[in-house]
């Protein structure tokens, strides 16, 4: 009997995580004991949180059981990294120190069994979705920011659930190719970074997509909080193989 490869690397993103939401943060817990300790490398692709307002905000309760929950991971020897989403892009150094891991930009690359990997969010792929667009070169902006920091804590919070409310609005009204990523702009994160592979959240929309030879892996968001179920993570073997785990 063949010994299994051994675990390189876990990818996750969209649990969303918040305190209003126990049994979604328990999952995300239980597979840091359970899978992530047993790892070389921990990937977190963006929207982790449902929303992150500063590093400020770092001794809120819930956020310091989610941090001491991954620095556990981290001081158990798995390399832990954290790739922003578009709910959590204002994490910084901060969080980083107190988590035990280290922020990378995308497209950030790997490589395991032969095999070029190149990992991002996913958000900077829905270019259909010119709206969006406009409002991620703003709020990535770095003066912008800036700016959006030094507003007192309570104010950013404020401003973050009305862009969460209206968030929520605009989808309501936009159609499933707008919200997805685009073929040109995925050929492009293929193109400039030789990968055969990209990993990647954000959509919502779990699959195993493959053209001309290329794979698209999409992760699954994360919510056991609300029927139906739903959640995962995708394990990267030493030798380049790549599996989806699901539960629901």
């Amino acid at each position: 009997m063949s010994t299994p490869a051994r675990t390189f690397a876990l990818f996750i993103s969209d649990l969303h995580l918040q305190a209003s939401h126990p049994r979604t943060a328990e999952a995300f817990f239980r597979f840091l004991a359970e899978h992530a300790v047993k790892a070389e490398r921990l990937y977190l692709l963006g929207d982790i949180f449902e929303y992150w307002a500063g590093d400020d905000d770092l001794t809120e309760p819930f956020h310091q059981q989610v941090i001491g929950a991954i620095r556990t991971v981290s001081a158990a020897g798995t390399r832990v990294y954290w790739l922003a989403g578009n709910r959590d892009f204002l994490v910084g150094p901060g969080f980083a120190q107190a988590a035990g891991l280290s922020l990378v930009e995308e497209p950030h690359l790997i490589e395991a069994g032969g095999r070029r990997i190149a990992l991002v969010h996913g958000d900077a792929q829905c270019t259909a979705d010119l709206k969006y667009m406009a409002f991620r070169a703003q709020v990535r902006d770095k003066q912008w920011q800036q700016q959006f920091l030094g507003m007192p804590l309570a104010q950013r919070k404020a401003i973050i659930a009305g862009l969460r409310e209206g968030s929520r609005e605009a989808q309501a009204g936009k159609s499933y190719e707008i919200m997805d990523v685009t073929p040109d702009a995925v050929d492009a994160v293929f193109a400039q970074t030789g990968a055969d592979v990209i990993v990647h959240g954000h959509t919502h929309r779990p699959a195993v997509h493959e053209t001309g030879g290329k794979l698209r892996y999409v992760l699954p968001d994360w919510e056991l909080d609300v029927e139906p179920q739903r959640g995962g993570w995708i394990e990267l073997a030493g030798d380049g193989t790549l599996t989806c785990h699901g539960f629901s």
